[in-house]
């Protein structure tokens, strides 16, 4: 099995290595080797989900190598959550056993100071690199990571001054998204627009992914055609679960506004933060085998239509409800916590059957914001739809879509947040908010920056500041380079009410 994922990998068929890896890493359930080549391939292909999960194994299997935490902490660092990141690097560095060349000291100590900037504490990161660069030669990739931290904390210079040079190897396609992210906040868009864009063509190279046209348009072909307005009607729709928090779906397009809101409402004391869930995806992907159909998602759906079966709907509520105790999003003590998975909308019709009575809250934004910020960052939702910059707008354009068709056909309990609109009035915005959840207002939603709660995603270093304009319109300084999209976008952009301006 070795020997057929080496040859799948030489030839570059990423889909079959996939599942080679994950196969060889469960046979060998208890063999660490193993598992560490699964978790580093994963994370070379920036699959932060499987990489996790056997990152995870690893250190259960080998508790006391170095190696094993280094993995797991580069697999919750390049997840966002610095603050797990730092504790298995400290572990690492702590260990009085050679390390072996794999695990070179200045390696954990970068992803240690990369994961200190992270989490905001930029004094004692800036320390660590400049201990760093004072004992190397000057190392690209060290150096892009230290610049971002001066980027992040705002000294302009200090970043410029740290940009040159490429980092190389497993590192460039971090480095060059970095770059770009620096370039950017520099005002120097021509060039973080051409960083982004090589970002994008090596992460299409190395992970072997593209976006899965196909599939994501015969899912929204058939949950179009099954949630009709006569059809979902003979859905059941379950009740409340009496003395059990109910959750508040958080949805919008990646970079949306989605994890600002869920800071927002995290603050209120009545309200927890779920973070990104993946059940409701779990639950369409099962829902043929827990239904028992003969029909895949959604038509699995239809067994309810039948008086014996519709009970199932409560069932379904149940396990949602079980997932999100398992996964720590719920406390008992609370009314309400948040479900802000990205891409949820797209089972807007699932939601409101298991929770007809839960808000939603639908984050709007300039498609061309959307789709540009989408494009800058390395996200995997939405079939790998953001690793170019046409399908990032296709699939944008295919889920606005569908969401109209949703609010054609469903009572659904939807309020629509413009982002701008809570940036310009922040208060008067989330005061509507506040009241169309049911939950009254509160000062500390207007100080989400000072939420303790760590956000674990790509929009955690935004979420930590007051609240800013600089994200409004920001297309504007891409507009030549977003032309070739425009027109996939105008249909959304005029349903919303915005229009192009140069």
């Amino acid at each position: 099995m070795q020997a057929l994922y080496d040859i799948l990998q030489r030839e570059q068929d990423w889909d079959a290595a996939s599942a080679v890896i994950d196969r060889l890493a469960r046979v060998h359930f208890n063999d660490a080797v193993s598992r560490m080549i699964a978790a580093q391939y994963f994370l070379a292909c920036g699959d932060m989900m499987r990489a996790q999960f056997h990152a995870r194994i690893l250190v259960r299997l080998a508790p006391e190598a170095a190696i094993s935490h280094m993995t797991m902490g580069r697999a919750f660092r390049q997840s966002s959550n610095g603050k797990a990141a730092e504790h298995h690097f400290r572990i690492a560095l702590a260990f009085d056993v050679p390390r072996g060349p794999e695990v070179p000291r200045r390696d954990l100590e970068a992803h240690l100071a990369t994961a200190l900037r992270d989490q905001g504490r930029f004094d004692e990161a800036r320390a660590l690199f400049e201990a760093l660069a004072a004992n190397e030669t000057r190392d690209p990739s060290l150096l892009l990571a230290w610049a971002k931290l001066e980027e992040s904390d705002r000294r302009f210079d200090a970043a410029t001054a740290l940009l040159d040079g490429e980092a190389e190897g497993e590192s460039a396609g971090a480095a060059l998204l970095e770059k770009g992210q620096i370039l950017d906040s520099m005002g120097r868009y021509d060039e973080a627009f051409a960083a982004f864009s090589a970002f994008k063509a090596r992460l299409r190279e190395t992970s072997g992914h593209s976006y899965q046209a196909d599939r994501a348009a015969r899912l929204v072909a058939d949950l179009r055609e099954f949630f009709t307005e006569g059809r979902s009607r003979l859905l059941p729709r379950t009740g409340l679960r009496e003395g059990h928090p109910q959750p508040i779906f958080i949805v919008g397009f990646p970079r949306s506004g989605t994890t600002l809101v869920e800071q927002t409402l995290s603050a209120h004391p009545e309200i927890t933060a779920g973070d990104e869930l993946p059940i409701v995806t779990q639950l369409a992907d099962r829902a043929q085998n827990l239904l028992g159909s003969l029909l895949t998602y959604p038509k699995a759906l239809s067994e309810m239509w039948l008086g014996d079966r519709a009970g199932q709907v409560d069932s379904l509520r149940d396990l949602y409800l079980n997932e999100a105790v398992r996964f720590g999003a719920v406390d008992p003590g609370r009314r309400w916590f948040t479900d802000k998975m990205p891409l949820n909308e797209t089972h807007l019709g699932l939601i409101h059957i298991l929770f007809p009575a839960s808000p939603i809250v639908h984050l709007v934004r300039h498609p061309l914001d959307v789709v540009l910020s989408t494009y800058a960052n390395g996200l995997t939702h939405g079939f790998y739809c953001a690793y170019a910059l046409e399908t990032a707008a296709t699939h944008y354009a295919l889920i606005a879509d569908l969401i109209a068709d949703y609010r054609a056909a469903l009572p659904l309990r939807y309020h629509a947040l413009r982002y701008e609109d809570l940036v310009a009035d922040q208060e008067n915005q989330v005061r509507g908010l506040l009241d169309f959840i049911g939950a009254p207002f509160d000062p500390a939603t207007l100080a989400f920056h000072e939420n303790s709660r760590y956000a674990r995603t790509a929009s955690y270093a935004q979420v930590t500041e007051p609240l800013y304009s600089r994200s409004v319109h920001r297309y504007r300084n891409y507009l030549k380079h977003l032309k070739p999209v425009i027109p996939i976008l105008m249909p959304a952009i005029e349903r919303l009410g915005y229009t192009v301006e140069g």
